[in-house]
């Protein structure tokens, strides 16, 4: 994925598409960044591995790529909200077509309904009665979802099931 990433960036460059090429930079850096954390933490770890070994490990893999570009869209999402606020239109509209862009590289999001569909097995699954039971739910269910929608909306349709009795449908 992070090739893709590059080729685009290349592509976007080429292209002079100013806003995509900015937001894949960004993207870029931070994969950059969290590989250098991830090589700081696995040479503390394993001190003596070789130069090139050191550098295969410290690659994100497409799962933590994914994780990235995720938490990017949801900064995204948060500032235009504020944005919208402000009567920023001009920054509300940046802050869409760098969603756009950054969707591109983000798995398909599960709907509403399989979430729910999610959620009430996994309250079945552990026997989950009512609110007390919210983060246990929460704990098995986020792996399921995680990197695909955000917590916010899986929180919220727990809640829902696990208030409003739908918790017993199957």
């Amino acid at each position: 994925m992070k090739q893709r990433i590059q080729q685009n960036l290349k592509d976007a460059l080429k292209e002079k598409r100013e806003i995509e090429l900015s937001t894949l930079r960004l993207v870029l850096a931070l994969i950059l960044n969290r590989e250098k954390e991830k090589r700081y933490k696995i040479a503390k770890e394993k001190p003596g591995l070789e130069e090139k070994e050191l550098e295969k490990e410290s690659q994100l893999t497409d799962e933590e790529i994914i994780k990235v570009v995720f938490s990017e869209t949801k900064k995204r999402k948060d500032a235009i909200v504020e944005f919208e606020k402000g009567g920023r239109t001009d920054l509300v509209e940046q802050g869409k077509k760098e969603i756009e862009i950054l969707r591109k590289y983000l798995p398909e999001q599960p709907s509403e309904e399989e979430i729910k569909k999610l959620a009430r097995e996994t309250i079945k699954q552990i026997g989950a009665k009512d609110m007390k039971d919210m983060g246990r739910v929460m704990g098995n269910l986020m792996p399921k979802v995680e990197g695909r929608t955000e917590g916010g909306t899986v929180s919220k349709i727990v809640k829902e099931l696990l208030t409003g009795g739908e918790a017993k449908e199957t």
